[in-house]
């Protein structure tokens, strides 16, 4: 009978000890997956815009990285804090149909305080020269100026030095009050009413946009079409 408790309870002690190794482990991956962050975390965003500058001064990237993560930080928080629902339906008094859920969020977001912005500009301004600011201003918008500017010189022919100051000029305003929105389609928005801007200075100085964008259009998909039409090289 003795033999037979102590056989008994060494199973159970067994079994304890399996069971409380698993909820270990469990623990241990939960907590695994709570330490990895999102390539959207403002930390991770921050470090990888820093990385780009290839500072030496290990101080100095530390505090540039610090700046940029408290505005992400800000940014993030204020989208997430304030829903669209904060915007009243209503009717868009420019297109005259009614506002979309993103709308609504655009303009929410909009409001988010002046000194977000300020605080960021300043500090960069602080830490790092002109060239280096904007490198951080094109990593928060993925290059937007550079590849607009270019889809404008591929559309518009002869580009006249006035027009490229111009169009130059509008897209690094549209960059600088990009950087205070969330997502990839606020900054879009944020392009779009620039690209506005830019299309109506051509229409207004003795251009016509939507005849330069069709031209472009009918060019590419000519070109194209001569492509697949085009007979294929001879192979040896």
């Amino acid at each position: 009978m003795k033999k037979t408790y102590i056989i008994f309870a060494g199973v159970i002690t067994m079994m304890v000890s399996l069971n409380s190794y698993a909820q270990t482990g469990n623990t241990a991956k939960c907590e695994t997956k709570t330490a990895a962050k999102s390539k959207s975390d403002p930390d991770v965003k921050a470090e990888q815009f820093v990385a780009a500058l290839n500072l030496t001064d290990t101080a100095k990237a530390s505090q540039v990285k610090a700046i940029i993560t408290t505005h992400l930080t800000a940014v993030r928080d204020w989208h997430n804090n304030h829903a669209y629902t904060l915007v009243p339906e209503g009717l868009n008094p420019i297109t005259g149909k009614t506002f979309t859920k993103a709308d609504r969020q655009f303009i929410v977001d909009s409001t988010i305080p002046k000194t977000v912005h300020e605080t960021l500009i300043a500090g960069l301004r602080q830490c790092l020269n002109d060239d280096q600011v904007e490198l951080i201003l094109d990593k928060y918008t993925i290059g937007k100026v550079a590849f607009t500017m270019n889809g404008y010189k591929s559309i518009v022919p002869d580009m006249k030095p006035a027009e490229e100051a111009f169009i130059l000029t509008n897209l690094k305003q549209a960059r600088e009050q990009a950087i205070d929105y969330k997502n990839v389609e606020e900054i879009s928005t944020v392009f779009k009413i620039y690209k506005t801007k830019i299309e109506d200075y051509f229409n207004n100085n003795g251009r016509n946009w939507k005849v330069m964008y069709k031209t472009y259009v009918d060019q590419v998909l000519a070109k194209k079409a001569g492509d697949k039409n085009a007979p294929a090289a001879d192979k040896d």
